[in-house]
């Protein structure tokens, strides 16, 4: 994967994640503040808990740290999986976020 690519998909990845929140917060009660900084999103929780997802640029990862712990990254056959178990961005996120927030939260891409 070129730079380039790498940085279309992050930044589609981003968005989604935004998007979700906005759709989360219109459709529940769930109150999830997200900021974005550049190549970062910080999602925050009503205990003041957070989620920060990042870009890694010269890995071509993006990296999210939650509560539950830390998860890296690759974009592979469409989707983004975690280098260790193989496991779906957006199902781990919809996890976390939701034992963070105490809410069924569902993200997708």
């Amino acid at each position: 994967m070129t730079d380039l690519q790498f940085m279309d998909e992050a930044e589609a990845l981003l968005k989604a994640v935004e998007a979700g929140c906005d759709r989360i917060n219109d459709e529940s009660e769930a109150d999830i503040d997200n900021q974005r900084s550049g190549g970062m999103v910080a999602l925050s929780f009503a205990d003041r808990s957070q989620i920060i997802i990042n870009l890694q640029k010269p890995l071509q990862e993006v990296w999210m740290a939650a509560r539950a712990g830390g998860f890296h990254y690759r974009f592979k056959e469409g989707r983004w999986t975690d280098t260790k178990d193989g496991s779906e961005f957006f199902s781990t996120l919809s996890r976390c976020a939701s034992e963070q927030s105490g809410l069924l939260l569902d993200f997708r891409p």
